[in-house]
């Protein structure tokens, strides 16, 4: 077998040389010296039966960790070199043999697949998603054995060798010694950073020290915490992989490829939703309907178009897609008489760009490259499409178009045509985080995240505050306003371009790379996707697309709604689906968002939006003739699509109406969405606040907080960004009000309306995080009690019916966020900040949001004390104004120690330190509160506490500072 050509006289002592090795697109090794690459020479004496490919490279005996990744570059220092063998299933370094490459299994074909034989379809047709077997502990061997069997029967040279896996763009490993082998089938592997690592098993994954995780369920390689530079040695030979984040299970940029592969799975039965809710089976007749329609709709999709996979790949046929030959273009505009295609590249010419059009509405041009094969449509282009249509001539934005820009001193956009160059393309690095088991999402908007007056930029984003969120202990951030829209203040909401990032921030690079930083931060990055609605505007947007109302949209008052002046989809129609669908995959596809928070679900579901209704829970409310079946059918496909080629992918629906089944998986009968947003919290919040301190309820609060469906996960909330809009106000403005502005420095007296707001600041956070759901969000900013609410740069506006609405006269003073105020010691912003972040940390560690143990042992009106337990925590909270208990008695599960993790009152976070954190309180055998066992507290007024049961395989923290959290 022949490996890169080198000089076998070369000396030990010759300067190291150094090589970087990439795998080609046809899957040749290729190495570069000095910048030149060149190809290596490549033996593959024989394919198994999965296809698998080989390929061979020298290098020297003992590596701790390897990995296979397109994204990153593997670079060699060497001065002896062993041949390293790539199989499926295994690396191999050491002496070559025939036998190395033999399988006991029987192979498909006798094929040798040598670069440049077979074209990149024969290269690629194996199935990606197969996972090759992994060997299992027995495989482990000695050094002192010439060959040895492993997993598929394979010989191979033991002495001096590394052991790796390796199936297409998965990678696996584990270390091999001369005395030992290790697989990854074992409890555990050596992490990256060497030495010894306990390891622990976690929801089917092998987990060490170091975060790294291993799926034996899927044979995979689980992505752990980022790190930025590895050397590795062994003696003569020296591999630095260069940002190599940890092993991948999958590498990011193969992953569109990879996902092609995987198949939606057929539709289940859908029935287990009675076993899960007995009431259901009384309304049997709508949701076996409602199921009914969505097989059938599936069924037509796989007859028509292939399956979800290819009717979700519109991006590809529709909008302009570029060729070796040329740009295609098309469109669906079935209303249309005649389209021609202008633009920059035509001088805006209508007679140069005529379109044809097929029986299903589809207008279709095809631009052949030029002479010297330069694209027919340079980067960067304007381009538009001019429509004869019913209402007269029409010059439209493309539909699918991926990006579009506000020139200076212009009303309308332009669509952009966007073609970058390779060498300006941006390239992912680092692998999606795992998905979290509880989710801490920060909500944020791109534009307003500056501490000045200003449009902020992806670029600045991604540098001050994604670590910003990444230090206060969020592992997720959920971006706003993110698919353009012509009217920056809709908050993003109101959509004109579905396909293009807006630019006001930057352009689809910037965003890519500042997606791949969050990852590289551990960060999972959610998009607010609007699917529900489209902007109104006709110059820009969808409305009247082909010069009627009813190309994407339902005609009449069903296709309007009235509150939100916007334009509604009808989601029966065969182009809306695969506009919609192939929208969300190619979020999650081309930008690498790891999920979406769906926006405006309750307007989808009902034919009356929500509007002017009372949800009361009466499933008569939710099953009837007031809800959109066509609806209900989309949001189950996009679910069913999302879920299945993107499995760590997360779905949150904003439904204030509670509806039965949303998070429910589809083959058992549901809507299919991970959480719901728990939008009813932060409305029941701003009602108990306008209530003096005497009249609060503590049964009414818990009540409001534990208000969910069993089996189906809540994102809940105190405040979103809706509270923080102009006309509302946020929850440290409806508690300290214009005291803000003037007694929040440390070096000036409090006051009582100050000292009472950042004592119930900080435990209504606690209580709605403690009780209210399974994840939990918080908008930029209202962590540390932001003054200022949100004013979008906006002029007087004259509505129709003769009333004027004021503006700011276009300023941006009130759209950013003071993130300088949080950070600032002397004020006392930066104790709700640091609080916040302890808080975070506290449910890092314990996990008491997912926790299945739940009990609430003490609602007492008179002590207006709130007790309750979850996972091994007790949270105490005292909202008395002036009441404080010493001895206080609360109930536990369990027997033992319980120490203050976590407390109100801290100076650290603006409180009077009147909770001890030495203290140690042993329990009772003593009943109360219906708790088997029971301890003494001390509850000061306005505060509460989370105790945690010492174990003596838990550190507990004593302090409540974050460093101790």
């Amino acid at each position: 077998m022949q490996g890169i050509t080198v000089d076998p006289t070369e000396p030990d002592t010759t300067p190291i040389l150094r090589r970087e090795i990439k795998v080609n697109c046809w899957g040749e090794m290729v190495f570069a010296m000095n910048g030149v690459w060149l190809p290596t020479v490549l033996s593959v004496p024989k394919v198994g039966s999965n296809g698998s490919r080989l390929y061979a490279l020298r290098r020297n005996a003992h590596v701790n960790f390897v990995f296979k990744s397109y994204s990153h570059s593997l670079r060699l220092h060497y001065r002896r070199r062993d041949p390293i063998y790539f199989h499926t299933g295994k690396i191999f370094v050491g002496k070559s043999s025939d036998s190395l490459f033999q399988s006991s299994t029987a192979t498909a074909s006798d094929k040798v697949l040598v670069p440049g034989t077979e074209n990149e379809e024969t290269l690629f047709s194996t199935e990606e998603s197969e996972v090759a077997e992994i060997p299992s502990d027995d495989s482990q061997m000695s050094g002192d054995v010439e060959t040895s069997e492993m997993g598929h029967g394979t010989k191979f040279d033991a002495r001096d060798t590394d052991i790796i896996e390796q199936s297409g763009s998965e990678a696996i490993a584990g270390e091999v010694s001369a005395s030992d082998v290790e697989t990854t089938s074992s409890a555990s592997y050596e992490s990256i950073s060497g030495g010894d690592v306990e390891s622990s098993e976690l929801d089917g994954l092998n987990v060490d020290a170091s975060g790294h995780a291993f799926d034996q369920s899927r044979g995979e390689a689980i992505i752990g915490n980022a790190s930025s530079s590895v050397v590795l040695l062994d003696g003569n030979a020296q591999v630095e992989v260069e940002k190599l984040s940890t092993i991948l299970y999958e590498t990011i940029s193969d992953e569109s490829r990879r996902v092609r592969n995987r198949v939606v799975p057929p539709p289940g039965i859908g029935q287990s939703i009675y076993e899960i809710d007995s009431t259901l089976s009384n309304y049997r007749g709508h949701l076996d309907y409602r199921y009914e329609q969505y097989k059938r709709k599936r069924e037509e999709i796989d007859k028509y178009e292939g399956g979800l996979e290819q009717f979700s790949r519109g991006h590809e046929k529709f909008g302009f897609t570029r060729s070796e030959t040329g740009v295609t273009y098309r469109e669906w505009a079935p209303g249309a008489k005649s389209a021609t295609l202008i633009g920059d590249f035509n001088n805006w010419n209508p007679e140069a760009g005529v379109m044809s059009c097929n029986e299903f509405g589809v207008w279709e041009i095809f631009l052949p490259n030029g002479a010297d094969g330069s694209p027919a449509i340079p980067h960067g282009s304007r381009v538009k499409i001019r429509m004869e249509t019913p209402s007269g001539i029409k010059d439209s934005i493309p539909a699918w178009i991926k990006f579009s820009i506000q020139a200076p001193r212009e009303i309308p956009y332009n669509g952009i045509y966007y073609d970058p160059p390779e060498e300006e393309k941006f390239i992912f690095t680092h692998p999606r985080p795992k998905k979290p088991k509880s989710l801490r999402i920060y909500e944020s908007h791109i534009g307003m995240s500056s501490k000045e007056p200003v449009i902020n930029t992806y670029a600045n984003f991604r540098d001050e505050v994604l670590p910003r969120i990444k230090r206060l202990g969020y592992n997720a951030v959920q971006i706003m306003a993110i698919q353009e829209h012509s009217y920056y203040a809709s908050f993003g909401y109101h959509v004109t371009n579905f396909f293009a990032p807006s630019s006001r921030f930057g352009t689809p690079e910037d965003l890519k790379s500042l997606i791949d930083k969050a990852h590289e931060l551990g960060l999972v990055v959610l998009m607010d996707i609007v699917h529900s609605h489209a902007s109104n505007n006709t110059l820009d947007g969808l409305n009247m697309f082909d010069g009627t109302e009813t190309c994407y949209f339902h005609s009449g008052a069903r296709g309007y709604h009235w509150m939100w002046d916007s334009r509604l989809f009808n989601y029966g129609n065969w182009e809306v689906l695969r506009f919609l669908l192939s929208n969300a995959r190619w979020w999650l596809d081309e930008y690498k968002f790891d999920g979406f928070r769906f926006d405006g679900v309750t307007s989808m579901m009902y034919t009356h939006h929500g509007l002017q209704v009372t949800f009361t829970g009466n499933y008569n409310e939710y099953f009837g003739f007031s809800t959109d079946v066509d609806a209900m059918v989309y949001l189950m496909l996009v679910n069913d699509l999302i879920h299945a080629l993107f499995p760590e992918a997360i779905t949150i629906g904003e439904d204030v109406s509670g509806m039965p089944t949303f998070c429910i998986p589809v083959q058992d009968g549901g809507v299919g969405f991970d959480y719901r947003l728990h939008m009813a919290v932060a409305d029941k919040w701003i009602e108990i606040l306008k209530k003096r301190d005497e009249d609060w309820q503590m049964g009414d609060i818990v009540y409001s907080l534990t208000n969910r469906r069993w089996k189906e996960k809540c994102i809940v909330y105190a405040e979103s960004h809706d509270q923080a809009l102009v006309g509302d106000k946020t929850i440290a403005f409806w508690l300290m009000d214009k005291d803000m502005y003037d007694f929040m420095a440390l070096d000036r007296p409090s006051t009582p309306l100050i000292d009472r707001g950042l004592a119930l600041h900080k435990m209504i956070r606690l209580i709605t995080m403690g009780l209210g759901g399974e994840g939990y969000l918080n908008f930029m900013g209202n962590e540390f009690g932001h003054p200022e609410w949100i004013d979008f740069p906006r002029g007087e506006q004259n509505l129709p019916d003769g009333r004027i609405i004021s503006g700011n006269n276009y300023s941006y003073d009130k759209c950013r966020r003071r993130f300088d105020l949080g950070d600032a010691d002397y004020l006392r912003y930066h104790g709700l900040q640091e609080f916040d972040q302890a808080m975070q940390n506290v449910e890092e560690k314990y996990g008491f949001m997912t926790s299945e143990h739940q009990y609430i042992s003490r609602k007492d009106e008179g002590d207006k004390i709130i007790v309750f337990e979850r996972g091994d925590l007790v949270f105490v909270f005292n909202f008395h104004w002036n009441s404080s208990y010493s001895d206080y008695r609360v109930g536990c599960l369990k027997e033992g120690k319980y120490k203050v993790v976590l407390d109100t009152d801290d100076p650290l976070f603006g409180g009077y330190s009147r909770i001890s954190h030495e203290a140690e309180h042993f329990t009772t055998e003593r009943l109360h509160d219906g708790r088997p066992h029971s301890f003494l507290v001390y509850a000061p007024c306005r505060t509460a506490v989370v105790y945690a049961l010492v174990d003596s395989g838990m550190e507990t923290s004593v302090g409540c500072t974050t460093s101790d959290v």
